[in-house]
């Protein structure tokens, strides 16, 4: 199989769809910055984060996993996800490994990850693409 594809588990597809405007706004996020995983420059972002800084409070994120947006946490409030970070939900787990450094300047340029959702199943996909965190 090629990257990206789907491996394991029952043998359907891990369809991740971009996230848009009105289904982050439903989820009401707590956290005071924000991280986002987009899967290319220009493509539409597929995992958004928010957390507090300094705080013992988890990350909490979404993903639209076909047509439902599904919420995830990972450890640590923000300053856990700067360096990429294991989010957990309902039936998955949601990784992004930070791959290499920032890529252009500004106070939060994007860095190359890997994000893997792995289902329940067995099931995982992977997703190049870039990591981005700050205000």
């Amino acid at each position: 199989m090629g990257p990206g594809a789907t491996v394991g588990g029952d043998g359907s597809n891990i369809v991740l769809n971009g996230l848009s405007l009105a289904d982050i706004e439903a989820q009401d996020l707590p956290g005071e910055l924000a991280c986002s995983f987009m899967a290319g420059p220009g493509e539409d972002v597929i995992l958004l984060a928010r957390g507090d800084v300094a705080s013992s409070q988890p990350a909490v994120g979404v993903v639209k996993v076909g047509d439902y947006v599904e919420r995830l946490a990972a450890p640590g409030g923000f300053d856990g996800m700067i360096q990429g970070a294991t989010f957990a939900g309902r039936g998955k787990t949601v990784e992004v490994d930070v791959t290499g450094q920032p890529v252009g300047g500004g106070e939060s340029p994007p860095r190359p990850a890997t994000l893997t959702y792995q289902r329940a199943d067995g099931a995982s996909r992977a997703f190049p693409g870039q990591w981005t965190c700050g205000p």
